[in-house]
């Protein structure tokens, strides 16, 4: 079996002071936020994957599609002997693409937070590809990354539409940080959700079932649990709602009644009153002109832009310049 390693490159404690950072910064200013990372705990995990196999929630769908079908393209194109993934969780949907990109390929790098995840995601893989060599590394790609050395061309992957979740600024600094990994004919292959009407848009974030609804409230079992809170979920709506303006969905908890939340670790209270929102999650929507100069003032020239049929979700594939 072909070599498993594993690189920390998060410090130990750096999950616990960036919650409570975040979490004392985002409930102090206003108007009050939390950064969508807070909900993926094991429950919250569960909850996503769940979310995927909504009827209501198309991206992951219609993210595979474009995959299944485009792969052997993205695999001729690049001709990449590395491929980096970024926020890489199960490995899942990468499997299209290491499928395509054999006998080229020599490394995988996974990149995530969650050393299980990457340990879980490693086992089956290699499993399955026993010629494959992974170097995983456990990260937060959003603060600068160092890349073990491995051969290139390299392809890097930043699937999902999980860009969307980072404010324009945000942005910028994530793709020009994203190029400075890469060597002139390296590529970033880039899963951006689309615009669409209004409807569609709400209804995946916001399912029937309330599924979603659940998802986005684990952010505050997730503060009671670790940062000693005394939050109800109970006094909470779930609420998603579409910004024309800046074209992205945001999901907020409104208060039912005026409420204070206590939170110990940081000897804090919080008030609320009745209807005051936290804004848990942006998730932009974009186009391909937009993508395209985003890309391009990060020094990445965009060469392919993939959509499913029902042109939903695109891929792009753009190459360092």
């Amino acid at each position: 079996m072909s070599p498993f390693l594993l690189t920390r490159t998060l410090p130990e404690d750096a999950t616990g002071a960036d919650l409570r950072a975040d979490v004392l910064h985002g409930l102090t200013r206003t108007p009050k936020v939390l950064p969508p990372k807070w909900f993926y705990d094991a429950r919250g995990s569960d909850l996503f994957e769940e979310i995927t196999r909504l009827p209501e929630y198309y991206p992951t769908r219609a993210e595979r599609e474009i995959l299944i079908a485009r792969a052997p393209e993205i695999a001729a194109a690049t001709r990449a002997r590395t491929l980096v993934e970024l926020g890489s969780g199960s490995s899942e949907k990468t499997r299209h693409l290491l499928d395509a990109l054999v006998p080229e390929l020599g490394s995988y790098v996974p990149v995530d937070v969650s050393e299980s995840a990457l340990t879980a995601a490693a086992s089956a893989l290699l499993d399955e590809r026993p010629e494959l060599s992974v170097h995983a590394l456990i990260a937060d790609f959003t603060r600068g990354l160092a890349l073990p050395g491995t051969p290139g061309p390299r392809l890097v992957a930043f699937l999902g539409g999980t860009i969307g979740n980072l404010l324009p600024d945000e942005r910028t600094v994530f793709l020009k940080s994203v190029r400075s990994l890469l060597a002139p004919g390296d590529a970033l292959l880039l899963g951006t959700d689309l615009v669409k009407d209004e409807r569609t848009l709400v209804a995946a974030y916001d399912d029937a079932q309330g599924v979603t609804a659940a998802f986005n409230k684990n952010v505050l079992a997730v503060i009671d649990r670790e940062l000693g809170a005394d939050f109800d979920p109970d006094d909470f709506d779930h609420v998603a709602v579409w910004d024309r303006g800046h074209e992205w969905i945001e999901m907020r908890l409104r208060a039912r009644t005026d409420v204070t939340v206590k939170i110990r670790e940081l000897d804090l209270a919080v008030s609320f009153e009745a209807g005051e929102e936290i804004r848990t999650e942006i998730s932009a929507k974009f186009r391909r002109d937009g993508v395209r100069r985003e890309l391009a003032g990060a020094g990445l020239d965009l060469r392919e832009w993939w959509t499913d049929e029902a042109e939903r979700f695109a891929l792009s594939l753009a190459v360092a310049v």
